[in-house]
């Protein structure tokens, strides 16, 4: 549970530090991810997804 905590600091914190450094540039891309379909943002979804479970069982074996 420690870990689950650690890692949603660590995304707020890569989150804040982006929109801190680069407001105008992020509100660019938030306009721009209107324009991508759902199968598109499910499909992207589902990679970072298996990405990020597969970096978590290799850090953890």
């Amino acid at each position: 549970m420690r870990e689950l905590v650690i890692a949603f600091g660590l995304f707020l914190f890569i989150e804040g530090i982006l929109y801190a450094l680069f407001p105008a540039k992020m509100r660019n891309m938030l306009k721009k991810l209107e324009l991508i379909n759902d199968s598109q943002l499910r499909i992207g979804g589902f990679i970072f997804t298996v990405m990020g479970f597969i970096i978590i069982y290799y850090t953890k074996s």
